[in-house]
């Protein structure tokens, strides 16, 4: 029977209205020890694990009544059961005037806990006024009533200037026990209970609604919200003393400061709802944790001095965060903290209708415990290390383990599905054994993903796949600019006071390189194991630590040598993507269209690198960012630069980024594997040899890419190299996404041979122009040298699907033409990808050349030398293998019989 027939729409909005005050006044109740804790502290002489335990007791109270009274108000309603609690908490808060020692305090703090019982009150009162539907974003609204602890922090130091933290006390119990009254005299009970007592039904037993709870599923669910809603409520107590001690605030002002992110944590509750709904509370949870773990490692690093021995003496320098980033970043917690909590509590009513107060009981128990226990662990582990920030280092740590062991969850629920529709498992795997399919979908998987059908195709797929390639490309565009704004740091680091040799300088240049290649070989095996979607979202925010990174560092001449290595390191994660990029994109295109979208991909993708060369120039040369960026470097001639914004200036964009590859990308079904089945490239001779052949066209782009601006700097002095250094990468990224279908009409083998003959010559007219000292033709020989590593990138890339092609039905006779097609697009995308990794070591290898020829000999030609015969070897390998008469891609390129159909791909 539908109990909510005939309800009318301003019941449920009283209902929803006053329940949402009433738990705003309780939650402000429930937090007052995190301002007058302070001065109780002081009053009592407290140790700061005596403090937590003072701070952290009524949350115990809160948590633990909220099983009991989750279930009094299913059998005897929310109007009398929240009534009743706020009066008796009222009572409480005004006896704690009357203490006088630390055992009476904890005793008056255990009946101030009843407060915290409120929210599974209001969670099973409110959900009875609405349909499934609206559920969720009903409970969004009443549980932004977590706002209360902004309340606290905001007027509570104010009223304890003025009347001392007993008048906090006398005010907070006389409004709590008004509103109870309120509460009682015009709220009317729900429809369900009402309807139960018209019909004489019996409510239901403690047994009946305990029963859920044997539900495993229910128990994980409950942690979730333990590091969401308990981490929330311990932060909220926590803050104002951190303040305080850290930033030396006064009461009011850490007050203040901390109630940032109590509103942050509260206020987008409901706006978590509605996305939870929208999009399903899985992606939600991903947001939640993913995001937490960045902003809890930025603030767990605790400010720092460091002193490094160096050549002339010791080098000393601090790492600190300021008091307005510390805010900020805690707002952008608050703000994640908040989503997630709507995100668990979605699904209570849902799945358990007849059971949201013991379920919602006992999660809400579990999450009010995170706030009992962890304020008790933050104070221990502060009186052991003495390190105010480890509080925040024992967040990241949990957050990270949730976080894998939610991914492992789903990862091991989607692999136990065996052919059944992904889009149809339960949006988080703790609700599997109780999943209605028709209730909630798998966002963004695609199971059923057929390019080469036509009209698929047309119907569908071209429209998914064209999304996914257009957010696709420029995050990798972000990425190889940030794997490449090295190059452009390193140039001027002199210039803005770093005493660093021209060897040091050179280990700076090509480190990103070493790092991103290899990365680039864990990176090729991970969209089939993690999903596209994923994977694109995680290795995109990444980019954020070397952009911020380089941001700090820069600004102090005095930052050691060793914090440059880390964040040449770091930059490595944008040379990391390509190979993951590429991979993904491989799977969503038919043979037909493969080629243009792999070239469009990499090509535009690697524009970033001129993007960077160019737009690094123009935004060092102002103050972007304000007073928020820092202050300016001051060069020999008097000139000022901002060298952080050539960090600072991508933050915005990768954010952009990552949302956009959240919201708008796709997982293919069919395109999971495992390691172990990618594994198999590795048996295969063609896999090494297009390593080898690709290493000598994109291996050589971005290592000359990397290279050029020092060297161009270090060759000819004289010329401002940054006003012409970002063309040589245009010109490399541009001929690769235009010259796609030169290698799709003659052949990527034969074009292949012919680009690696004309990079034999221009490597010659390099050598002939730093002989005579021509600048101008050192720059056209590299243009030259730019565009043939451009056309050899696509060509090489559309060799692979052609070679694996007609190797696959050779070595696996046994596959019929489907099974032979799929297993050469998977051998195909796991090849690009791999040798995309072993080429990307050309950006460690070329500028390191670079300088260990010049340490050698004093000059860069015997680096010019090594590879003109490294390419030499490419054009031979080219022959003998694939473009002689009898090579495995001669008849194939000049029209002769077919290999067995494979998706051909020019990137």
């Amino acid at each position: 029977m539908n109990t909510l027939e005939g309800v009318a729409r301003a019941d449920q909005h009283r209902a929803l209205g006053l329940s949402t005050i009433s738990f705003t006044a309780c939650f402000a109740v429930w937090t007052i020890f995190s301002i007058i804790g302070i001065a109780i502290k002081d009053e009592l002489g407290l140790s700061e694990a005596q403090f937590g335990i003072l701070v952290a007791t009524p949350i115990l109270t809160g948590s633990i009544t909220r099983l009991f009274l989750g279930v009094w108000t299913e059998k005897y309603g929310g109007r009398l059961v929240f009534s009743a609690q706020m009066i008796l908490t009222a009572l409480a808060t005004w006896a704690l005037t009357l203490a006088d020692s630390y055992t009476t305090y904890l005793i008056a703090a255990l009946g101030i806990g009843l407060a915290g019982g409120s929210f599974i009150i209001g969670v099973a009162y409110v959900s009875r006024w609405y349909d499934a539907g609206h559920q969720g974003t009903a409970l969004g609204i009443f549980g932004a009533g977590n706002v209360g602890a902004a309340v606290t922090k905001f007027v509570a130091p104010f009223v304890m200037v003025a009347y001392g933290w007993h008048g906090v006390a006398y005010v907070w119990a006389a409004g709590l026990a008004i509103i109870g009254v309120i509460f009682f005299l015009f709220a009317k009970d729900d429809p369900e209970l009402v309807d139960r007592r018209k019909r004489g039904v019996r409510a239901p037993s403690m047994a009946e609604q305990f029963a859920p709870l044997r539900n495993l599923q229910v128990w994980r669910f409950s942690l979730y919200y333990f590091l969401v809603f308990g981490a929330f409520v311990a932060l909220a107590l926590w803050l104002p003393h951190y303040m305080i001690d850290v930033y030396s605030l006064d009461v009011k002002s850490a007050g203040m400061a901390a109630a940032v992110f109590s509103l942050s944590a509260s206020l987008f509750r409901a706006y978590g709802g509605h996305l939870s709904d929208k999009f399903g509370a899985r992606a939600v949870m991903y947001w939640t944790f993913g995001f937490s773990m960045i902003l809890l490692f930025m603030l767990s690093y605790p400010p720092t001095d460091y002193v490094i021995q160096g050549k002339n003496g010791p080098i000393a320098f601090s790492t600190s965060m300021g008091l307005w980033p510390f805010i900020a970043v805690l707002f952008a917690l608050g703000f994640f903290m908040s989503l997630g909590k709507a995100a668990v509590f979605k699904h209570i009513p849902v799945y358990y209708p007849n059971h949201v107060g013991a379920v919602g009981g006992l999660v809400g128990m579990i999450g009010g415990l995170g706030g009992f226990i962890l304020p008790i662990g933050f104070g221990a582990l502060l009186d052991l290390t003495g390190v105010y920030t480890s509080c925040f280092a024992l967040l990241f740590t949990l957050v990270a383990v949730a976080l894998g062991w939610m991914h492992l969850s789903i990862r091991a629920m989607e692999r136990s599905a065996q052919g059944e529709a992904l889009d149809r498992l339960p949006a988080l795997p703790e609700m599997q054994d109780i999943h209605d399919p028709e209730r909630t979908v798998m966002p963004r998987v695609l199971d059923d993903w057929r390019p080469e059908d036509a009209s698929f195709w047309e119907d569908q797929g071209r429209r998914i796949a064209k999304r996914n390639l257009w957010i696709s490309i420029p995050a990798l565009l972000l990425a190889f600019s940030v794997w490449m704004v090295w190059s452009m740091v390193v140039a001027r680091l002199p210039a803005i006071g770093f005493d660093f040799s021209t060897g040091q300088l050179f280990w700076l240049a090509a480190l990103p390189g070493l790092s991103g290649a290899t990365l680039r070989i864990f990176y090729s095996f991970m969209v089939p194991i993690f999903g596209g979607r994923l994977w694109t979202t995680l290795s995109t925010v990444s980019l954020l630590l070397p952009a911020m990174g380089i941001g700090y560092a820069v600004q102090n001449p005095e930052t050691p040598y060793l914090i440059f290595l880390a964040l040449a390191l770091l930059c490595g994660f944008g040379g990391g993507n390509f190979a993951s990029s590429m991979a993904n994109i491989a799977y969503f295109f038919p043979k037909a269209e493969k080629g243009n979208a792999l070239a469009l991909n990499a090509g535009l993708g690697n524009l970033g690198v001129s993007v960077m060369q160019f737009l690094v120039p123009i935004v060092v040369t102002a103050g972007v960012f304000g007073a928020m960026g820092g202050a300016p470097q001051t060069l020999s001639d008097g000139g000022q630069l901002w060298m952080q914004n050539a960090g600072f200036v991508w933050v915005p964009f990768i954010l952009i980024a990552t949302a956009a590859a959240w919201l708008g990308m796709n997982d293919i079904a069919d395109a999971r594997a495992s390691f172990r089945e990618q594994a198999i490239i590795f048996t295969r001779k063609h896999n090494w040899l297009m390593c080898l052949l690709y290493t000598g066209t994109f291996g050589s782009f971005i290592g000359y890419s990397a290279g050029f601006p020092l060297l161009t700097r270090l060759a000819f002095p004289e010329v401002n190299a940054v006003q012409y250094v970002f063309l040589g990468p245009l010109v490399g990224a541009l001929s690769r996404a235009g010259t796609g279908w030169v290698s799709d009409r003659f052949g990527g083998g034969r074009v292949t041979f012919w680009t690696f003959a004309a990079m034999i010559v221009a490597v010659f007219g390099v050598i002939a122009a730093l002989g005579a000292g021509s600048f101008a033709g050192f720059f056209a020989a590299f243009m030259a040298l730019f565009l043939l590593t451009g056309i050899g990138n696509a060509s090489t890339f559309q060799m692979i699907p052609a070679i694996m092609g007609r190797e696959v039905p050779r070595l696996l006779p046994d596959l019929d033409a489907t099974a032979s097609r799929k297993q050469a697009e998977r051998e195909s995308a796991a090849i690009i990808a791999f040798t995309s990794a072993i080429a990307a070591y050309g950006a460690f290898f070329i500028p390191k050349a670079y300088g260990t020829s010049i340490a050698m000999t004093g000059s860069p030609v015997g680096a010019l030398w090594a590879f003109l015969v490294f390419y030499v070897i490419c054009l031979m390998v080219t022959w003998a293998y694939y473009t002689r008469r009898g090579g495995l891609l001669h008849n194939l390129e000049r029209g002769g019989a077919s290999p067995t159909p494979a998706p051909s791909a020019t990137a």
